[in-house]
């Protein structure tokens, strides 16, 4: 299998011990995807307060410890990677608490054993769900951000004004409205959506790039992240963000 660029993932997986530049990397991918995370531990159940401090430290034991190291290259996504954390950490929080009733005695679950059990993710309960619907928009997000920023400052204020069309393309009605608001011909207007909408997604599959190590694995989780936007995967629970 051919490797790609080093991305930030691979560059963690390649790391025996904790490099400083993997550990940056690390805390990169972790603040960027913390949205999912919160969002997966809010649906287990945990109040607003509760959840953010479980998600503070969520994050500072993964970061603190490496945890990393046993995610094999086989099972290289990072998405998959931190939401099986995120229910090892999860489990053993509940065990915890559940032997401070009964006086100690409960045995921590193996988060080796969670990643052997759970190379895939399925994401078929309500917190893996709302776990993959924010993921995604975190993706998009982080996209949208790599898109306005190359965007000259000239055409700024035309960017604005396109950016809602551009993750669901705009109706009749929407084109002719803004094309008169712009004072745009609608085939120009048009042409314009077309072209942001495709360095769109180029730059999502730059950010699933940087989540694997392999290049094969970007196709994988955009089926993920289509899934998780769908009108269906909406209606189950809400749109993120």
């Amino acid at each position: 299998m051919t490797r790609f660029h080093t991305t930030r993932w691979s560059l963690i997986l390649d790391a025996r011990s904790l490099s400083p530049v993997a550990s940056r990397a690390l805390a990169e991918l972790c603040r960027i995807y913390r949205p999912p995370v919160l969002a997966c531990v809010r649906r287990h159940g945990h109040a607003a307060e509760e959840a953010e401090d479980l998600t503070q430290a969520f994050f500072e034991q993964l970061l603190r410890h490496g945890t990393f190291a046993v995610a094999e290259r086989a099972r290289g996504r990072f998405r998959t990677f931190l939401l099986v954390s995120l229910r090892h950490f999860l489990a053993n929080q509940a065990a915890a608490a559940r032997a401070a009733k009964r006086g100690g005695g409960q045995q921590p679950v193996s988060i080796e054993t969670q990643l052997a059990d759970g190379a895939e993710v399925a994401g078929e309960d309500a917190p893996d769900l709302a776990f993959e619907r924010d993921w995604a928009d975190a993706v998009l997000r982080q996209a949208m951000l790599r898109l306005e920023a190359e965007t000259p400052a000239g055409k700024r204020e035309l960017f604005l004004a396109l950016r809602p069309f551009l993750l669901e393309a705009p109706d009749s009605d929407d084109y002719a409205r803004l094309a008169e608001r712009l004072d745009m011909r609608r085939n120009t207007l048009a042409v314009a959506i077309h072209r942001l909408r495709q360095r769109l997604h180029e730059f999502v599959r730059a950010e699933l790039g940087e989540t694997v190590a392999e290049p094969e694995a970007v196709e994988t989780e955009l089926e993920v992240l289509r899934r998780a936007v769908s009108p269906a995967a909406q209606a189950s629970g809400g749109a993120a963000g």
